[in-house]
């Protein structure tokens, strides 16, 4: 259907992108965008290469988990993306990865401790992590569970100013206004979890960056006072 093509087109991009930024090994993670007016997303088809992905490929679901428009089956994660869409109905995109540095966090059931200011430019705070998943939550409606694992760490945060997990013991899910600012997030996720790990390889004791200073970068780019970057064309 032709009123899907430029949101498949959107997903798509985002897909490809992912293995481009070297968030990616074999076919672990996928990208989904949402058309909010028309109450669907489009998602990667489950366990197709990268390298042989095509915009047609994507998979277009509503927010029930009906397959709306695709002739391949969608990602398996596809009930974790409805389930933040529905929780957050800001968000227009959601990533997820298995980026090596940041997994390692999440496998570690480890916050991204916040050090620097290049982690301040996106996350007001440390990079939350999810607690672990129950045996009865695996066992039933597993990426569906996680999705709820995720909705319940972020409860009291706003999914702006924290816009990316760690699942506990598995990996990095980020998003975004839009799925090309969630990929943007999940690239900065990956650095600065890098750059955690080196920091904490320099000094074990460093703190957490000053409040101040984390304050002062994260509301230069974010709300209503933000002065980063160029203003939109009027």
């Amino acid at each position: 259907m032709a009123g899907y093509t430029e949101l498949k087109r959107e997903a798509y991009e985002a897909n490809v992108a992912l293995p481009k930024h070297g968030l990616i090994n074999l076919t672990f993670g996928n990208a989904s965008a949402i058309d909010r007016a028309k109450v669907v997303f489009a998602i990667k088809p489950s366990g197709v290469d990268y390298d042989a992905l095509k915009p047609d490929d994507m998979v277009v679901v509503d927010l029930d988990g009906r397959v709306v428009e695709g002739r391949l089956n969608p990602s398996s994660d596809t009930p974790t993306h409805r389930r933040l869409f529905l929780a957050f109905p800001e968000i227009g995109g959601v990533v997820h990865t298995h980026s090596s540095h940041a997994t390692a966090f999440a496998q570690a059931g480890i916050p991204i401790p916040i050090f620097g200011t290049t982690h301040a430019d996106y996350f007001n705070g440390e990079v939350p992590v999810t607690r672990k998943m129950t045996p009865e939550e695996i066992a039933s409606a597993y990426e569906w569970e996680t999705g709820a694992v995720i909705v319940e760490r972020l409860q009291g945060l706003d999914p702006a100013d924290f816009p990316g997990v760690l699942v506990n013991r598995h990996a990095p899910f980020a998003w975004g206004p839009s799925v090309a600012k969630a990929v943007e997030t999940a690239v900065a996720m990956e650095c600065i979890a890098h750059m955690a790990l080196m920091s904490l390889q320099l000094n074990p004791d460093l703190a957490p960056i000053e409040k101040p200073l984390l304050m002062k970068h994260f509301k230069r780019k974010h709300g209503p006072g933000a002065y980063y970057g160029q203003k939109a064309a009027g």
